[in-house]
């Protein structure tokens, strides 16, 4: 087969030739043209190589005289059932299938988060399926010959696995339908269970404090790692920011991982949030006990008839900023339904997959399907029709909980959208003007998140486009990453504050996601503008400065719990 494929390249060539053609290539002359081009033009290659190139580094002996195939690495035929062998053996052949229809259109890559062009044009999705295909291939060489396997190879693919945050906004526009951020989720799994995975102490502690349950780890591990933590990174951006090493310059252009001493000034560069709120959600209002289940009502406002809901609050709404949490019960308890909590901490198990330890992501997911069963035969008789979230991530996950089998006949929504069908909004829409910022994973799904945002503070909102760099423990594992995700941010607010006149102490950002949250709120000091949650907004216009206490107050009155 070879041999007759080589005589036919002749033919044509010859012809080609023969119809005035000349040998060239879409992308320039190979090593099969070669033999067919004319000496002319190999002399002037050569001599213009020889001004260029005087030390023989680009492509050693291209195109040169003597080059041919006898030295190119091309598989024959025969081999392709030991590649496949290989590629199973090396778990790679999943991620080869999962990229191999890319048509290299390049479609991806303005919608995609680490793809920069002011600061970093290498990691789009098209340009990381090229890489990953690459890897693979090297893997069949070295398999093949012989060789072992390179560590370079899954160093190499780890950055690939780091260069995304899995916002999933490439696959809408790809023509053949590649999510790479399922493809980063494939890579990072196959690296840990290679045990190949590069180890972060900051993701390694983010990822500890989603995954205890215990109510006196989760509130030593929020005062150690997330307050002490925070209060010393923010100590140290200060210090930094006043000797000078952090000054506002383009992000540079970065292949592989930065040095550790640039990781750090890239950690510090924008400082972590300020004044936590002190105690998580459950703890404020005496709620972490696991073996019972809260229901929130109104008793002057409820029967056992009225509308029950059930409310996953998640990580971001109940550990870290637990005013989300308490905000959206407040507007629960005034809207008049029975608020059903799941007992004890509970994570929805996205972190996990997100990490590629989908074998942990799957145990969690399968606790709390079976403990929402539990849930919803203990309490049959509320006929709960409406699971709600406060966090995009969670939303996402929880779509594969199968929910309808739990709660017969109910549906997934977030809380802005619940407290839109009810009609509750801000009466007398302030004086503030606001920008939008939709997270990557937008809880929002029914209707338009701008619709939403706009009808519940009663007045127009402008959505604050492109990602906000904190994705998770992205901006800790990868804070060189983030810096270049930011710097294109904080462009796209600049932009933003002019539209709305200019004057920062008037405009407030909003978002739907504890991350988001975290991540906008580091760009305070440098554009003067405040960020909230939508809810936390409608919280504090509804009962004012001093609401927290109010639904403290208000909440702990009206709740009955229930033994599971």
């Amino acid at each position: 087969m070879l041999r007759e494929a080589e005589h036919l390249v002749e033919r044509i060539m010859h012809l080609a030739v023969s119809l005035g053609g000349v040998i060239t290539g879409e992308h320039g002359i190979g090593l099969t043209k070669l033999n067919f081009l004319e000496q002319s033009k190999k002399e002037a290659f050569v001599e213009y190589k020889k001004k260029v190139d005087p030390a023989h580094i680009f492509n050693r002996g291209k195109l040169l005289e003597g080059a041919d195939l006898n030295r190119a690495y091309t598989p024959s035929l025969s081999l392709v059932q030991q590649e496949a062998l290989i590629l199973e053996a090396t778990d790679l052949g999943e991620l080869n299938n999962m990229v191999k229809h890319c048509l290299r259109c390049g479609k991806c890559k303005p919608h995609c988060t680490t793809h920069v062009p002011r600061a970093n044009l290498l990691y789009s999705p098209r340009n990381k399926i090229l890489a990953s295909g690459l890897i693979v291939e090297a893997v069949l060489y070295e398999e093949q010959t012989r060789r072992g396997i390179s560590a370079q190879h899954f160093k190499q693919l780890n950055d690939l696995a780091d260069h995304c945050t899995i916002c999933h906004r490439c696959f809408k526009p790809c023509p053949v339908n590649i999510d790479f951020g399922d493809v980063t989720v494939k890579m990072r799994e196959i690296l840990k269970r290679m045990k190949k995975r590069h180890f972060n102490i900051g993701a390694w502690a983010g990822m500890q404090f989603l995954n205890v349950t215990n109510k006196t780890t989760v509130e030593w591990m929020r005062k150690g790692f997330i307050q002490m933590g925070y209060n010393s990174q923010r100590l140290a951006h200060q210090v930094s920011k006043k000797i000078g090493l952090l000054k506002n310059t383009t992000p540079r252009n970065t292949t592989g991982k930065t040095p550790l001493h640039e990781q750090v000034v890239h950690f510090l560069r924008k400082p972590l949030p300020n004044q936590l709120p002190a105690q998580p959600l459950r703890r404020l209002l005496q709620l972490d006990n696991p073996t019972k289940v809260p229901i929130i009502r109104d008793k002057n406002k409820t029967t056992e008839q009225s509308e029950a809901v059930f409310y996953f609050p998640g990580c971001g709404s109940e550990r870290l900023f637990s005013e989300i949490g308490l905000a959206t019960l407040a507007m629960l308890f005034e809207s008049g339904v029975q608020t059903v909590l799941p007992p004890g901490y509970l994570c929805c198990g996205y972190p996990q997959n997100a990490s590629g330890d989908l074998e942990k992501g799957k145990s969690i997911s399968t606790a709390n399907r079976v403990l929402f069963h539990r849930v919803a035969n203990t309490l049959n008789y509320l006929d709960i029709k409406t699971v709600l979230v406060s966090c995009g991530t969670c939303m996402d996950q929880l779509l594969k909980y199968e929910f309808q089998q739990i709660f017969p006949d109910c549906r997934l929504l977030d809380i802005h959208e619940f407290l839109l069908e009810k009609g509750i909004k801000l009466e007398q829409p302030n004086a503030a003007e606001y920008l939008y910022h939709d997270p990557c994973h937008s809880p929002i799904k029914k209707y338009q998140p701008l619709q939403v945002a706009s009808e519940l503070v009663g007045k127009k909102v402008i959505l604050s486009d492109r990602c906000c760099g904190e994705a998770g423990t992205f901006a800790t594992a990868r804070p060189d990453i983030a810096t270049q995700v930011r710097f294109r941010k904080q462009h796209e607010i600049e932009k933003n504050i002019l539209e709305l006149g200019g004057n920062t102490q008037q405009i407030k950002m909003l978002t739907s996601c504890p991350a988001c949250k975290q991540g906008l709120i580091r760009y305070e000091e440098d554009t003067g503008i405040s960020v909230d949650y939508i809810v936390v907004e409608l919280a504090k216009e509804k009962f004012g400065e001093t609401w927290q206490s109010t639904a403290v107050e208000n909440l702990s009155q009206n709740i009955e719990q229930i033994l599971l």
